[in-house]
């Protein structure tokens, strides 16, 4: 009976019942374990070698040869969906927390139920539903904020009673039950034969396909792919696509140039059974039971239940190289909790027969979202894995999103969240991917509240004022592997509740983040803003203005001394990046990007700048502390450390200038904070930071100096509407929909990257408008806290979600900033958003399936206006009590 569930996902009945497909691929199959006497022979060349025949690499050749690409040869190292595609569970689910996993599922799911008649090979799909469990009132408000995203999406979505659930799945024990989440399109299909299907798509299409073909390594000239190396000759190629799945790792350090692919494997359990005596319905939906760790779907009338243990097995940390994922070794002790879960969620298997426990290799990433896009290091190199025990959820959406990027140059959604170059070079640790990667396998079902961190991989990049801060209080948060203050907690604070409360509501760090606020803004605070990246881009003569100018908006022909904000954008006039640059000297320029753009920021100028030896880029995060010195008593404390005059007349605003402070000489100082409030970055040598941080404290304590992180630093750049790239920006965002055309320079003299995008947004109007929210009739203390992500309704329409919010403590309002739409009521066309359609409008946030009142403003309250309202507010409040 076991056999019959490994047959079911065999190749053996698709390839007799497909001879065509057989004949045109270049290495026929068999279901012995010996290759075929007489392969053919691969091609010495094509456009795109694809290595992984599983469902991420059939589902990328299909999408390119849909696209028109058809010079691609698929290499699969044993037999096609051999791998951890032949274990799959089959699930095909779109409640997703991110929007554009979301949309990857949604499309999977859509791509899947017409694949069967598109391509004449049964797939086993079955449109069954899914139900989400919540046994708690977290996990229900975690599961109502998705049901709000899927709605807006056009999917339908509702939360449902426990009774409900009941009445839908008649099996399932409700007691513990607060409430579910259905979701009625969600399906089930056999992954391996979805997997052949594209392949016979594609194949059909042109792209050939060689089993039994391992590559050895990957060929590369002057930083580009050139070709593969095979054990059955080379191919030379200027694509490859490396979908190795959890061998993606290896393959990718077995180039002649390293490319890091931070994934690793872990051993997933699942339980199949004999048939019911009543055999379950086909259609029965999939039961996700996130609380209690397991999923449960109708497997030939019996069930197939897994899910995701707290005490993961990592494996082949040493690397392993076996052709096909064989079923690995029971461990009916380790899988024990997950079938005690099942039998409580379902009381009447007790006397069920198992037939089998299924043990398979399942990649998954440091962050659990999946890994795509192309290399930082090698051009034409592009990667898919690392699906998180979702490949068969985000299999036809992410195929189709690569071949975009490839054929295209871009996407056609925002996928920076899943972008290889979110990570760098210190994520590929063995150590680090072990041990990160048996804290993600169990949060795959853990409740995850907003800001929630990792906990291992930690303190690995820290600034240098890392124990002083620690000393003093600094709760931390991670950020592309740095080290960063949420807030400080004052002595005498009960540490232990701090760090463990966990809240979709206000939470216990409210007070601390607003003396914070206050201080920032009546005195002067100090924020260790060491994560920045920052490059130093010089050259002999003009070579590094004239490559700055073109691939920048803003115009850096400024006098020295000068720091211009400014966005590196694409050709569609998004933002690749969103940074500052001070003019150092005629011939010198210092970058400051976000702290997640390290990698990004970096692969992006090096393929436009051209190969030039007067030309240097040198990435110097490390060798600058940054201090962030804000408030209005800033100006005091840096006038007395380093005796030269701050005044607006000598240091105006937007000025860089090379100062002693204390001791320490070197330090680049610039009258620039980030946030709106008064106050001066300082760019300090990292042997000096030390002695420069105690000096300012020192300095400082007249005037009522304090520590602050970033937790503060959100709520005041939130209250002043400033963008935060990879928050509001992204390449999607042009300069022209955000209020930013003041940064953008049409007529500087020369052409910049991006230009005519802009020119034709200016002429013809916009499609979406940054927008900023605030909270009418929101109680900050009892009602549910925006964080990012809910839908914006405008007149009782949907035109948008919320990229961020925070409390304004100025206002004492909650404030969201956001991208608002306008769609043709009838046709559902974009048409161009004016100022008028904004200020029109009534509008209401969604937060849960709640929805708060909120005004829209397009440019951030004055102080002044403020205050009056406060005042106004409280004689009315007054008045109104008496």
């Amino acid at each position: 009976a076991a056999r019959m569930f490994f047959r079911l996902l065999s190749d053996v009945r698709w390839r007799a019942a497909n001879p065509k497909w057989r004949r045109t691929t270049c290495s026929q199959r068999s279901t012995s374990s010996t290759a075929e006497p007489h392969p053919v022979s691969l091609p010495a060349q094509a456009q795109v070698v694809i290595c992984g025949g599983g469902i991420m690499g059939t589902s990328v050749a299909y999408h390119l040869s849909k696209m028109g690409w058809k010079d691609i040869v698929l290499l699969e190292q044993g037999r096609l969906a051999a791998g951890t595609t032949r274990f799959c569970a089959g699930i095909v689910s779109t409640a997703r927390h991110t929007s554009i996993e979301l949309k990857m599922a949604d499309y999977s799911n859509k791509l899947y139920q017409q694949l069967e008649q598109e391509t004449g090979v049964k797939t086993g799909y079955m449109k069954t539903g899914s139900i989400s469990l919540a046994q708690t009132q977290d996990r229900l408000i975690s599961l109502k904020r998705i049901a709000s995203s899927l709605n807006v999406m056009g999917i339908p979505c509702e939360i449902i009673t426990p009774k409900q659930v009941a009445r839908l799945h008649p099996l399932i024990n409700i007691h513990d039950l607060v409430g579910a989440m259905y979701v009625p399109e969600d399906a089930l299909v056999s992954s391996a034969n979805v997997s052949l299907a594209l392949a016979t798509a594609a194949s059909r299409n042109g792209v050939q396909i060689h089993e039994r073909t391992s590559i050895s390594h990957v060929s590369v000239q002057k930083g580009r792919v050139t070709g593969v190396e095979t054990d059955r000759g080379q191919i030379q190629c200027q694509y490859f696509v490396n979908c190795a799945g959890q061998w993606a790792y290896e393959l990718g350090h077995s180039g002649e140039e390293p490319v890091n692919i931070p994934l690793h494997a872990c051993e997933h359990f699942y339980l199949l059974t004999h048939p019911l005596k009543e055999p379950l319905a086909i259609n029965l939906p999939t039961i996700v039971d996130p609380d209690g760790r397991i999923y449960i779907r109708n497997w030939q009338g019996g069930i197939l239940s897994g899910g995701f243990e707290k005490n993961p097995k990592p494996l082949f940390t040493e690397g392993r190289n076996q052709l096909e994922i064989q079923n690995l070794q029971e461990d009916w002790d380790h899988f024990e909790p997950l079938l005690s879960a099942l039998l409580r969620r379902m009381p009447d298997l007790e006397a069920l027969q198992i037939m089998q426990l299924v043990n398979c290799p399942e990649s998954f990433t440091p962050d659990m979202r999946c890994i795509m896009g192309e290399s930082p290091t090698v051009r034409g190199y592009f990667v898919l894995a690392g699906m998180n025990s979702a490949g068969i959820s985000y299999g036809g959406g992410a195929g189709k999103y690569l071949a975009e990027w490839m054929v295209n140059g871009y996407p056609s959604e925002n996928v920076w969240p899943l972008d290889l170059k979110r990570f760098g070079t210190l994520q590929s640790s063995r150590t680090f991917l072990r041990h990160r990667v048996m804290e993600v396998m169990p949060l795959m079902c853990d409740l995850k509240v907003p800001r929630w961190d990792f906990q291992t991989g930690r303190q690995l990049r820290t600034s240098p004022l890392y124990d002083r801060l620690d000393a003093q209080g600094a709760r931390w948060m991670e950020k592309h592997g740095f080290e960063r203050v949420k807030y400080f907690v004052p002595p005498g604070k009960d540490l232990l509740d701090l760090d463990q409360s966990k809240t979709f509501y206000k939470p216990d760090w409210f007070d601390i983040v607003g003396s914070e606020v206050k201080c920032c803004k009546e005195a002067v605070c100090v924020i260790d803003m060491s994560s920045f990246t920052k490059f130093e881009i010089s050259s002999t003569g003009d070579q590094a203005l004239e490559s700055l100018q073109y691939l920048f908006s803003n115009d850096l022909d400024v006098p020295v001394g000068h720091v211009v904000h400014t966005g590196m954008l694409n050709e569609k006039g998004g933002y690749e990046n969103d940074c500052s640059i001070a003019r150092l000297s005629k011939r010198s320029f210092f970058m400051i990007s976000p702290t997640d753009q390290q990698v990004h920021c970096w692969a992006w100028l090096k393929n436009r700048l051209p190969d030039d030896s007067n030309l240097t880029m040198e990435d110097v995060t490390w060798k600058y502390t940054a201090l962030n010195l804000i408030g209005p008593r800033a100006v005091d404390v840096l006038s007395e450390l380093s005796y030269a005059p701050i005044t607006p007349e000598h240091f105006p605003s937007l000025f860089c200038k090379e100062m002693s402070v204390g001791y320490a000489n070197g330090i680049r100082v610039m009258s620039i904070t980030h946030t709106g409030e008064p106050g001066f970055m300082l760019y300090i040598p990292i042997e000096y930071a030390l002695h420069v941080y105690n000096e300012v404290m020192n300095m400082g304590q007249k005037y009522g100096i304090r520590n602050a992180g970033y937790y503060a630093l959100r709520s005041l750049r939130i209250e002043k509407f400033f963008a935060f790239w990879g928050q509001d920006l992204d390449a999607f965002t042009t300069p022209m929909e955000c209020g930013r055309e003041f940064q953008v320079k049409l007529e500087k003299g020369m052409q910049f990257v991006g230009q005519e995008a802009l020119l034709e947004q200016k002429q013809n109007g916009v499609y979406k408008r940054f927008t900023m929210f605030i909270l009418e009739d929101h109680d900050t203390d009892m009602d549910l806290w925006p964080w990012w992500g809910e839908p914006i309704f405008r007149n009782g329409r949907y035109v948008g979600k919320t990229t961020s919010s925070a409390y304004s403590y100025s206002l004492e309002r909650h404030v969201c900033l956001g991208f608002v739409q306008h769609f043709d009521e009838k046709t559902g066309e974009e048409l161009v958003v004016t100022t008028d359609f904004i200020n029109q409008g009534e509008y209401e946030i969604d937060i849960a399936g709640q929805r708060f009142q909120a005004k829209a403003k397009l440019y951030p309250f004055s102080s002044l206006f403020t205050h009056r309202r406060r005042k106004d507010e409280e004689e009315l409040s007054g008045y109104q009590r008496e």
